[in-house]
């Protein structure tokens, strides 16, 4: 299995508890004993006539694949979330959902959430963990700001995703997840766009559609192409990868895409209960690299939105689309003092000078100073015989000698210069 900077050993990789769709089948998770259990699959939308989705009665009380691959375990011992708002911009996000109680503010009315999607990403941005469950967000004490992209059955324009844009980033959210990817662009899309850059937000969005239920196979994808918002300018624009760090068969592309992420067979927290489902796509993986963001926005305040882009992708694994990396995008910026960071978003981040060096030059100095102590010895004791020998004086006000003999004023350093040429 390809991993994240290659970090996780074989030896970890046999401790996945939670497989992929792609792996194990879709909606299928391992237990604690083993044994599979079938978790329900979450959708992006629901027909006018169907239930809201109901909480889940299966839980996956094992480490999902997708957090050993991102390395999250190491990676939270450096950074929670702790001080950043999220703002999710999808089918609103429950404020019953246990794994974010107390951490979700609602625009309007998408404290609730039908379809269960906006609460799933929500989730894998930030939830926390829960008694007898090893599942987790990326940013366990990040905020999340629920905004609506669209109406309550999951349905979007590009209008209603610009307001929810402006919604978020109105309501004080440092970084924003969009899950629409839409076919076309607009006017609004970039105004909000361009407000959020402004503000110095943060917009993360889907790169591509969700992969559609019915792809069997590569030639059921339609041509690349791109989706907005996500190929709009300012926007960090993310791919969803499988469990072997591929493309989902079947999936829309694009090539326009910034950074890859888990999207393909992930777990995450449903609308109410403590269950869990699985789901698919590029609005997931979004929702990992929003919670990293918000990582590494929480341990250095000091990056603006453009900076912590290009953290993002500079530190991701390489890949013909770069792979998140968040353990090494938050231990690239702790202990960074005042440097400057290039804010061009294309630019590679040029990290500040160690501070650990401090200390190590203040300790070099008095090493230093023994060594040309030493050296000074050395010269005197093999100069100032030789001088003697050559019958050289240290210099005088004036002549003491006669015209035959006299010897002139002149600095101790030029008589030996002078006689060396002699």
């Amino acid at each position: 299995m390809t991993t994240a900077h290659g970090r996780v050993s074989a030896a970890a990789l046999a401790l996945l508890l939670t497989a992929s769709a792609s792996a194990l089948g879709a909606g299928s998770a391992t237990a604690a004993d083993g044994s599979t259990v079938q978790l329900p699959v979450l959708s992006s939308q629901l027909d006018a006539d169907a239930a809201c989705t109901a909480g889940s009665g299966q839980r996956a009380t094992d480490v999902p694949w997708e957090q050993v691959s991102l390395q999250l375990s190491r990676t939270w011992e450096f950074a929670s979330g702790s001080g950043v708002t999220v703002g999710v911009v999808d089918t609103g996000v429950s404020t019953d959902a246990p794994a974010l109680k107390g951490r979700v503010t609602a625009v309007g009315d998408a404290g609730t959430d039908c379809v269960g999607h906006g609460t799933f990403v929500a989730g894998l941005v930030g939830a926390a963990v829960e008694d007898g469950v090893r599942f987790a967000g990326v940013a366990q004490q990040a905020r999340i700001l629920a905004v609506r992209g669209g109406d309550a059955r999951g349905k979007v324009t590009a209008d209603q995703v610009a307001d929810g844009i402006r919604a978020a980033v109105d309501g004080g959210a440092q970084v924003v997840t969009v899950s629409a990817a839409l076919a076309g662009d607009t006017a609004a899309l970039r105004s909000a766009v361009a407000l959020a850059a402004k503000k110095d937000v943060l917009v993360v969005a889907a790169a591509v559609p969700d992969t559609p239920a019915t792809a069997t196979s590569a030639t059921d994808a339609p041509p690349a192409r791109d989706y907005y918002p996500a190929a709009d300018d300012g926007v960090l624009s993310v791919l969803d990868v499988d469990v072997d760090g591929k493309r989902p068969t079947g999936a829309y592309t694009t090539d326009s895409a910034s950074i890859a992420a888990p999207g393909d067979g992930v777990v995450g927290i449903g609308p109410a209960k403590d269950g869990h489902y699985i789901g698919s796509g590029a609005s997931l993986a979004a929702g990992f690299v929003a919670g990293t963001a918000a990582l590494v926005r929480s341990v250095h305040p000091d990056l603006t939105a453009a900076q912590t882009a290009t953290l993002l992708r500079t530190s991701a694994y390489p890949a013909d689309v770069p792979r998140l990396d968040p353990y090494a995008a938050v231990t690239s910026v702790l202990g960074a003092g005042s440097a400057p960071v290039r804010d061009d978003a294309g630019s590679p981040v040029r990290l500040p000078a160690d501070k650990a060096a401090g200390p190590l030059r203040r300790a070099l100095w008095p090493a230093s100073a023994g060594l040309a102590v030493i050296i000074a010895v050395i010269w005197l004791g093999l100069v100032l015989p030789r001088g003697r020998r050559l019958g050289w004086r240290p210099s005088r006000p004036e002549s003491t000698q006669g015209t035959e003999g006299a010897v002139s004023s002149v600095p101790v350093g030029a008589g030996v210069q002078g006689t060396t040429e002699s």
